[in-house]
């Protein structure tokens, strides 16, 4: 699905024409520069790379040197793939083009990709949503415990997929089918209905929804 990188600003509201409050995450969108396109016929698959953030030659790893040297491209932060499904056109697309907020309409479905906040080792109340135990006469220090996590004859072991204690978040996350509520071209920003993963100047990926 053809889309682009940007950045999530943060979250405020804003007001339809019937007067009702939305809730929307605003996201600064590009402009992404296509690097080099993938073709069916060499690679196998379609699809366009693109660069958000021009850096210094100094700061890019070596083998990203010459990635960027054979495209003659300038240097990126960062570098996405974005696969073209059946049906999707990209010929238009050639390399060195800017792609901005402009391939998004309001109102328009998407999909978006963030890492999801990291929140360390927690337990099983906050991991996996437990009950916990009761608080009643006889409990001791054992309210926020998972449980029995298993036999001790048989099968002598504890199954995998267990849900215990552990790390929670710092995962990549996506939310399907999103909609547009604003694009503002002149900043390249575009406004989400509500909550997008991940904490403030995060990186995201909106595809286009088929």
């Amino acid at each position: 699905m053809i889309g682009l990188i940007g950045k999530k600003i943060g979250m405020t509201q804003v007001f339809d024409s019937e007067g009702k409050v939305i809730p929307v995450t605003v996201i600064r969108v590009g402009p992404c520069k296509v690097i080099c396109k993938r073709t069916e016929k060499e690679n196998g698959y379609q699809a366009l790379q693109l660069g958000f953030e021009e850096i210094p030659e100094r700061k890019v790893s070596k083998p990203l040197q010459g990635h960027f040297k054979k495209y003659n491209s300038p240097y990126f932060r960062y570098v996405r793939e974005f696969r073209s499904e059946r049906g999707q056109d990209i010929e238009s697309i050639q390399i060195g083009d800017e792609l901005k907020a402009d391939i998004f309409g309001e109102n328009e479905m998407v999909s978006i990709s963030a890492n999801s906040k990291g929140r360390g080792f927690t337990g099983v109340m906050k991991r996996h949503i437990f009950n916990g135990f009761i608080s009643s006469h006889g409990s001791h220090e054992s309210f926020r415990g998972p449980g029995s996590i298993g036999q001790c004859a048989q099968p002598s072991r504890v199954f995998k997929g267990m849900k215990m204690a552990g790390q929670y978040g710092n995962t990549k996350v996506t939310v399907h089918r999103v909609r547009v509520i604003k694009v503002d071209l002149e900043n390249n920003l575009i406004m989400i209905k509500g909550a997008v993963p991940g904490y403030r100047n995060s990186l995201v990926t909106i595809h286009k929804e088929q």
